[in-house]
Formats: C-alpha cells, sequence, structure tokens
C-alpha cells in the first residue's frame, strides 16, 4: 500500500484517506491506481466507501510535478502517450466511483480543487463542511480544459452549474455547494468529523441487500422512462423482500 494512503475496511465501511496533508493531499497517478483497484476489489460485505482527505484539505487536485503530462519532462508527450498514462486511469477511476455496487460517500473538509473537486462530487453522498470550497480552475491555471473534471460531474449537476465552475474558475463554499447540487449536506466545520460519523453508521447498519438496491436503482433509474423506473423500482423491492428475514 502506498504510503500517500490509508485503507481499511471496518464494520462494512472501506475508508479510503488521501494522506498527504502537507501538501493539500494532491494525488498522483500511482494514488489514482491504487484506489481504482480498492474500488475493485470490494467484499461483499462492503456496505459503502468513504473518501476522506487527512488533515485541513480533502484535495487540492493532482500533483503536476508528476503528472505524466507536465510540461517540464526532458520531452513533450504526444496525445497517445496522455491518453494512456493519464486520462485512461482517470476516467476509470471516475467510473468505478459511480460504479460500485454500494454507496460511495466523500467527506470534504478544506480544499476540493480540480480532480479533488470531481472525486469528491462524483459520490453519491458528499458531506461537506461549511468552510469547504469547491472549484474547477484548470483553464485559469493551466490553460486546459476540465473536460475530464466535467465528465464526472456532467450528470451529478445542473448545466448551468457545471459551466459557471469551469468558465468563472471561482470556489463555492459548502453552503453554494448544497444549493447548486454539488454537495448533499454542509454542517459546521467542528461537526463535519462527528456528523458524517453518524450517517455513515447509519448506511453500514442497514443490510447490505437494500443498500445495494437502493444504489442501482439510483444508477440505472435516471436513464429510464416512467415505465421502466417503476418496473425497476416494483423488481428490486420484490427480489429484496422475498430474500430478506426482515425488511
Amino acid at each position: 500500500m502506498s504510503e500517500h494512503l490509508k485503507i481499511n475496511e471496518d464494520k462494512g465501511v472501506l475508508e479510503i484517506v488521501l494522506s498527504r496533508p502537507d501538501c493539500g493531499n494532491l494525488i498522483t497517478m500511482p494514488m489514482i491506481s491504487e484506489i481504482g483497484n480498492a474500488l475493485r476489489s470490494l467484499s461483499t460485505k462492503t456496505t459503502a466507501v468513504v473518501l476522506r482527505g487527512e488533515g485541513k484539505d480533502f484535495c487540492k487536485g493532482r500533483d503536476y510535478a508528476q503528472a505524466p503530462e507536465d510540461a517540464k519532462r526532458h520531452h513533450t508527450p504526444d496525445a497517445v502517450q496522455i491518453r494512456d498514462d493519464m486520462t485512461t486511469p482517470i476516467l476509470a477511476m471516475y467510473s468505478l466511483i459511480r460504479d460500485t455496487p454500494v454507496p460511495t460517500i466523500s467527506v470534504v473538509q478544506g480544499t476540493a480543487t480540480g480532480f479533488g473537486c470531481a472525486m469528491a462530487c462524483a459520490c453519491d453522498v458528499v458531506l461537506a463542511g461549511r468552510g469547504a470550497r469547491f472549484s474547477l480552475p484548470e483553464m485559469r491555471e493551466r490553460r486546459l480544459p476540465p473536460t475530464l473534471a466535467m465528465t464526472a460531474l456532467y450528470d451529478r449537476i445542473g448545466y448551468r452549474t457545471l459551466a459557471y465552475l469551469v468558465f468563472s474558475t471561482e470556489e463555492l463554499d459548502g453552503d453554494a455547494a448544497v444549493k447548486s447540487g454539488l454537495a448533499s449536506v454542509a454542517f459546521d466545520d467542528a461537526e463535519l468529523n462527528r456528523r458524517s460519523h453518524e450517517i455513515i453508521g447509519t448506511i453500514a447498519s442497514l443490510p447490505p441487500a437494500t443498500v445495494k438496491s437502493v444504489k442501482a436503482y439510483l444508477k440505472v433509474a435516471p436513464s429510464m422512462d416512467t415505465r421502466g423506473r417503476a418496473e425497476l423500482g416494483s423488481s428490486l423491492y420484490a427480489v429484496v423482500a422475498a430474500s430478506a428475514r426482515e425488511l
């Protein structure tokens, strides 16, 4: 396991902690690969996945000093190299967060920038501190389009919120993130840790089959018509109810 990640499962909750607090938990490609491996190998008893950042920030984005497309290399990588070494693994990790059969929950304090914002807000539930700051500043800071982050967020938030984040490059605090749909709920910063543990504990206490059926519904239903959603809801309920000793 990387020294920059802490991955542990306890009572059905897989917790992934970014552990580079001195640099705001800037993330490297090896860290992205390791997170992906953890999401691919969930146990059958896992009922939730939690993403956290150690220290005062959630994640200030990718570590460009170690990025495959870093301009300080001895040569400029071509588009194929960038796709193979950077865009493909990142998009795969976003897909894993979406496709994980149990709910994914991010706990966001401090800064969630660029990749950090996309990773946090791709999760099913986003618990934020009111002092948290969400932003996609790539166009200002790197002169590059944040289209990877946009791919993670395109159906998580509205068109106008996404366009505003990208074009303005401004930050949204926790309360503004909730109003825009970027976060689920915002707590006072001093209460974030306690309240997040309570909510995660509630999810962990629920039957895995019930939790997984809700995640399956949330994943598929938005792309279905009204009749399809009703049939999916009926089928999932019937299967769980028929196999459960207690609801």
